[in-house]
Parts: structure tokens; sequence; C-alpha cells
């Protein structure tokens, strides 16, 4: 799963470096990401994903990292490798 949070921050997020130098615990709003960078994310991680991320997972700590993007993603759809 982390490998398609990946393609989908390089896609989406409009980060200020690019997304491979990243490690998965490495914090996205330090390398860009912004609000309206989330927004985009998060509409292309559902639709890809076949998920709906609730209101109460709508913060920043989701967004934080590939890591806390997996963990979340992995929560609401359990079938899905890591």
């Amino acid at each position: 799963m982390n490998e398609q949070i990946r393609q989908i921050l390089a896609e989406q997020a409009g980060l200020a470096v690019p997304v491979e130098t990243l490690g998965d615990d490495d914090d996205l709003f330090a390398a860009g990401l912004t609000s309206f960078g989330v927004v985009n994310v998060m509409l292309a991680l559902e639709d890809a994903l076949d998920v709906e991320l609730p209101e109460h997972l709508l913060r920043k700590s989701t967004f934080q990292s590939v890591s806390a993007l997996a963990t979340v993603l992995g929560g609401l759809a359990p079938t899905m490798a890591p």
C-alpha cells in the first residue's frame, strides 16, 4: 500500500521535494504538503482504494507521513496488503 500512497502523493500532493526522497515516516507537511494537497490526496486515495475517510480521520496527523496514511487506510481496508 505504501507504493500506491507514494504514487498518489507524487501525482496529487504538489510536494516541494520528490516523494522518492522521503522516508515512510518523514513529515509530509515539512516536505511541502498544503491543505489543498491534502484534499487532492484524500480524493485520489478514496477513488483508488474505494474507501471513504470518515470525518473523525480528517486531521493533520492522518496525512503526516506515508506510514500514518498506510495505518489509517489499512484500518479502512483491512484486506489490503501494506
